[in-house]
């Protein structure tokens, strides 16, 4: 990320690495019950001719969870979210810099083709090294407690082992090409927009890189990331918590939304998507830039301790 003084030492790769999958977890922590309340918002109405509408708004999905299912429900999945974060976020977030200068054979200099082309290249990795972890946490986020107690998975590793049994290992890589595609997206978005506001409000001297700063840089990524990345991020949802069979491709999910729901259904959960984004990229990217901070000094002084 730019806003390095040039007395200062840079963070070293594997100290953006680490950083970065702890700050996402971390605001996972935070943001975990907006991110669930997103996904049951998103699958609302996937069943043809149903008709009820369970969920409405935000707060009123979330209060209904707790009162139907209580408070834990919130946090369906979260072992499977904190091990995606621990390796999406270290693959595309922590990877980033070092993508930009391999792009721009170690230049200073990154225009927004390289930038997108770094964070593309980051969220696709992502994406393919770690899947699974994303297929078993939206499936415990979709999965409702039925009426004699017993639910669609008991624990992250039984879901792991049911699924492969069930589905084949092929299953949980389910819905991969959307999640490559949305994260790419999201990734493009979410990094480049940070990057670039951060840049230029230190390039103007309108802020210092500070709190404000990164504050300001994460709220205008988030929102600009849910309007961009909403439509992917439906369908990747639906496809993945789908049974086996019910759609033939991610491409036949989107068409079966759209005949069946309309084109409204892909900005389904997008308050949700917002507050969640919104709120995410604010605790993890000023929580990324104080451990980056804090194990750089803490490198310096173990090398240099007087």
């Amino acid at each position: 990320m730019v806003g390095i003084k040039p007395k200062d030492v840079a963070p070293c790769a594997a100290v953006k690495f680490f950083g970065a999958g702890t700050a996402a977890c971390i605001a996972d922590l935070i943001t975990f019950p907006l991110d669930t309340a997103k996904v049951r918002l998103q699958i609302q109405g996937e069943c043809e001719g149903s008709g009820v509408v369970k969920y409405r708004g935000v707060f009123g999905t979330i209060t209904t969870m707790v009162r139907t299912e209580g408070a834990s429900s919130l946090y369906n999945g979260l072992v499977a979210g904190l091990q995606r974060q621990m390796s999406f976020a270290s693959i595309r977030i922590g990877l980033y810099d070092s993508m930009k200068q391999f792009y721009t054979r170690g230049t200073e200099s990154a225009g927004i083709v390289t930038r997108i082309m770094a964070g593309c290249t980051t969220g696709a990795l992502a994406v393919a090294l770690a899947q699974p972890t994303d297929v078993v946490k939206v499936r415990f986020q979709a999965q409702v407690r039925l009426a004699d107690g017993g639910r669609r998975y008991n624990s992250t590793l039984e879901a792991y082992r049911t699924i492969a049994r069930d589905e084949g290992v092929r299953g949980l890589w389910k819905g991969c090409i959307p999640n490559i595609t949305r994260n790419a997206i999201v990734n493009c978005t979410e990094l480049v927009t940070y990057d670039m506001i951060k840049e230029l409000i230190l390039k103007y001297d309108l802020m210092t890189d500070n709190f404000p700063c990164h504050f300001t840089a994460a709220f205008s990524a988030g929102f600009c990331t849910t309007v961009v990345a909403s439509p992917v991020d439906v369908v990747k949802t639906r496809f993945m918590n789908s049974a086996d069979g019910q759609y033939r491709s991610a491409s036949n999910c989107a068409l079966s939304m759209v005949r069946n729901e309309g084109a409204k259904a892909f900005y389904k959960g997008f308050m949700p998507s917002f507050l969640r984004l919104g709120s995410w990229n604010i605790v993890m990217f000023v929580t990324y830039e104080q451990i980056k901070i804090g194990m750089t000094r803490a490198q310096q002084y173990r090398e240099s301790p007087f």
